[in-house]
């Protein structure tokens, strides 16, 4: 008799110990003192339905912050729509059961993290639909442009729509940018100072301007090469020259700045590793969400 095969891993077990005080710390952040309007519904047992709304196909992501923020208050939380899934607007995504009171004291903590969160799963699967659809089939990354407390949150966004989030933090990935090598005296100088407390572990991504900064950061061992803020023909002859030159030796490419969904086409050249991008979660549109609490049926 064949194993049972184990069930599809779910988004949350990516999760670290430390996420649930983020959600006691928000609610408190929210209600520090009193709840007048908590005062005003009282305990009566109440049905509320989360609706998707909006004008777009949205990818729903961050239900377990939004489960977690009831659950602290003591709702429950059914779900009709599965993370990472699309809905068209209007959609009945999910039913919250509970005192009216708590409903609505969960209610702003809870929405605000599920539209920003699908906002970025949105935005990071049509950017990365598009590049698929120009033949691309490199990495779509995200960036370390996030908002301070909220990081957590809007790179768990990003892998549920579907592309890489790239470094999380300084710790996770060493990279020298041009203040790193400015203050070092070379890229050179830079990457052998690096290279010798990162050790063997840490991936090493060194920004560069122009091909012979490139050339040198391959020389010294780097693993990523990224092309900043070179576009058009120039981003995709360079990188193409490279790859000639520096045959048999292992590297990335990788191109940054003013990566949108209008310029996409001409950066997804094969050449072109990985392509990173703060597109998908810098000023991005949040997905609009409301909370109704349903009138209960008369006996």
């Amino acid at each position: 008799m064949s194993p049972t095969a184990p069930p599809e891993p779910s988004y949350d077990h990516l999760l670290p110990p430390s996420w649930k005080p983020l959600i006691t710390s928000w609610l408190q952040e929210d209600t520090p003192s009193f709840d007048y309007g908590g005062y005003v519904v009282g305990e009566a047992h109440r049905e509320a339905w989360l609706l998707g709304k909006g004008k777009e196909v949205a990818v729903l992501a961050g239900s377990p912050f939004f489960t977690e923020v009831f659950e602290q208050l003591g709702c429950q939380v059914e779900w009709h729509v599965k993370e990472g899934d699309t809905f068209e607007p209007v959609k009945h995504v999910a039913t919250v059961r509970g005192k009216a009171r708590h409903l609505l004291l969960g209610e702003r903590v809870a929405l605000n993290l599920l539209a920003r969160c699908s906002g970025i799963a949105t935005k990071s699967k049509r950017i990365k639909d598009l590049a698929r659809s120009f033949g691309y089939q490199g990495i779509i990354a995200g960036t370390r442009k996030t908002t301070p407390g909220f990081r957590l949150v809007e790179k768990y966004g990003m892998l549920v729509g579907g592309i890489d989030p790239h470094r999380h933090d300084l710790s996770s990935m060493i990279m020298l940018k041009d203040n790193h090598i400015w203050s070092s005296g070379s890229i050179t100088s830079a990457i052998s100072h690096a290279r010798r407390v990162g050790g063997f572990t840490l991936l090493l991504d060194v920004e560069v301007r122009t091909e012979a900064e490139a050339d040198e950061a391959i020389a010294a061992g780097a693993d990523i090469v990224m092309l900043d803020n070179m576009e058009g023909d120039e981003l995709v002859s360079v990188a193409r020259r490279l790859k000639e030159r520096w045959v048999g030796k292992k590297f990335l490419i990788e191109s940054s700045g003013n990566i949108t969904e209008g310029n996409l086409k001409e950066r997804v050249a094969g050449e072109i590793d990985i392509l990173s991008t703060s597109a998908v979660h810098q000023s991005v549109q949040h997905i609009d969400f409301s909370l109704k609490i349903q009138m209960p049926k008369s006996e």
